[in-house]
């Protein structure tokens, strides 16, 4: 909650030091930005993406993949990475002290709290220009949609995206080697899956669920229930957030309560940060969990160095009583970069980020460097495909973290090289194509949100103060029948204003969508 706060302050601290001009500290690392000997140089933030390989290197600047990719691009960079789980907190740092890249990647679009107010504040540069001139390829590579997240009301295009052309991109897993133990049928409703919880549990399995604080990527159960916080829904004449349907959510929070009551999913998931979240998975230690469709193969065959007979599935997400289920279905942005206004050579920028969508770049990220890692007979690819779980590692920081602008659904390259490759993409057709919760939301955010942290939700997060009552809840410090009265809490702290203007916004059709729709 303390740094939600903060937010807030950083974002009124920004508006009053772009007003009285660059600090000292930002005049000098402009300067240093730029071209050397006929390279374009720049610094760049992003985030680790809880990927080992990344955050275990001493030096990602020296990495060989990177050095890799300057040879290709002409470029010199400056990486700044931030690991996964202090992503947030080290975004509110380099806003606050102004110690900002000559690129910054944020999460989707521009009114992201991650970034801090910073875009209204002036701090990045519009790259319609630079686009026109140095990212064709760009611009007609990139679906509309997802430049739309990254424009402001006035037409400026503040960020380049990476985007994502299925909206279905999250899935629930299940060991398929001990469902099989199990006799137990594929699970289909809630009461499905506590049974083969249950069975797990029985089999000793450590992590019947494997949960992970705030429910993120362990929410398939308010899937189930249609409840997710960061939708709106029509109730009445109304216009108000998916959590405000109480019978459902009651429902979804009595279901993680009989959880962990029967030790379904472990006492101490509130506090499972992501690292832990994989390497418990990787373990072997977990039966069912939610996670990006695209890792299957990679996270399997990490796995099998300590499981040989292990297979990870993926399978229908559970559902609930209007027969329906999945994930939140998510934006069409995933990443986003934008450029600092006192960077040095910002065309260079563009066209190094042009260059991320052509067909070397795709070649270079999908195989990585001919005559070591593969080789081509009259066009065909032969691929040398990682051995082992820290290859496996390697080839995702490659393919995923360090390839920053492309369609992030999967890897088309590598997928379609084996039948496993092939299963998993068949899936998405299939079993992801037929799934996935969405609702209404608004872009630009609701001011009624910025007027108090606690009650805005925040990517896939519940609002803070109705997660701490749920997590209450689950925990039994809390009875589950007082739901109720935490609506009112909510609403008391701002959330009758945020009502109101989502009505008065979705009556006048002031931006509202949902967050992707599906056929």
């Amino acid at each position: 909650m303390k740094i939600k706060w903060l937010l807030c302050i950083v974002s009124a601290s920004l508006l009053a030091t772009t007003a009285a001009g660059c600090s000292q500290a930002g005049k000098q690392e402009g300067e240093l930005a730029g071209k050397t000997g006929g390279k374009t140089s720049f610094s760049i933030s992003f985030r680790s993406g809880n990927i080992s390989y990344a955050e275990n290197h001493p030096n990602i600047n020296e990495e060989k993949w990177v050095k890799k990719l300057e040879e290709l691009t002409n470029t010199d960079l400056d990486i700044r990475l931030m690991p996964h789980k202090e992503f947030d907190q080290k975004m509110i740092q380099m806003f606050a002290i102004n110690d900002i890249p000559d690129v910054v990647q944020a999460s989707a679009g521009l009114t992201n709290p991650q970034l801090a107010g910073s875009v209204q504040a002036g701090v990045f540069l519009p790259l319609n220009d630079l686009l026109e001139k140095h990212g064709q390829n760009l611009l007609k590579k990139i679906p509309k949609e997802a430049w739309e997240k990254e424009t402001d009301a006035k037409g400026n295009i503040y960020a380049i995206p990476e985007w994502l052309s299925n909206p279905a991109r999250r899935a629930t897993w299940i060991r398929g080697d001990l469902l099989e133990k199990t006799g137990l049928p594929e699970p289909k409703t809630v009461d499905d899956y506590l049974n083969v919880m249950r069975a797990f549990k029985k089999m000793g399995v450590e992590h019947p669920y494997m949960g992970r604080e705030d429910f993120v990527y362990a929410d398939a159960f308010f899937g189930a229930y249609d409840v997710f916080g960061n939708f709106f829904m029509k109730q009445g004449d109304q216009i108000v957030p998916k959590f405000f349907n109480v019978d459902h959510m009651q429902k979804a929070i009595q279901t993680y309560k009989t959880m962990v009551d029967e030790g379904l999913i472990s006492k101490e998931f509130a506090t499972i940060n992501p690292t832990k979240f994989k390497n418990d998975i990787i373990a072997g230690k977990a039966g069912i969990w939610n996670m990006n469709a695209n890792l299957l193969i990679q996270w399997d065959q990490q796995m099998r160095e300590t499981v040989p007979n292990g297979k990870m599935r993926l399978i229908p997400s559970p559902t609930g009583p209007d027969g329906k289920g999945g994930l939140r279905l998510v934006g069409s942005v995933t990443r986003a970069y934008l450029i600092n206004k006192n960077a040095k050579d910002p065309a260079g920028i563009v066209k190094f980020f042009d260059w991320m969508v052509s067909d070397e770049a795709e070649k270079y990220f999908t195989f990585g460097i001919k005559g070591e890692n593969y080789t081509e007979d009259n066009g065909k690819i032969n691929y040398k495909a990682p051995a082992n779980a820290k290859e496996v590692d390697e080839e995702t920081y490659r393919q995923v973290l360090l390839w920053l602008v492309q369609d992030t659904t999967y890897n088309k390259g590598t997928l379609s090289l084996t039948p496993e490759g092939r299963d998993l993409m068949n899936v998405y057709d299939t079993v992801l194509a037929k799934e996935g919760r969405d609702g209404i939301q608004f872009d630009p955010q609701l001011q009624g949100y910025q007027k108090n942290p606690d009650i805005t939700p925040t990517g896939d997060k519940l609002p803070p103060v109705v997660l701490t009552h749920v997590l209450k809840m689950v925990y039994g410090k809390e009875p589950i029948s007082d739901y109720p009265k935490v609506l009112e809490e909510w609403k008391q702290k701002g959330g009758n204003d945020v009502i109101k203007e989502a009505t008065d916004r979705y009556n006048r059709k002031d931006g509202v969508s949902l967050s992707r729709t599906k056929s």
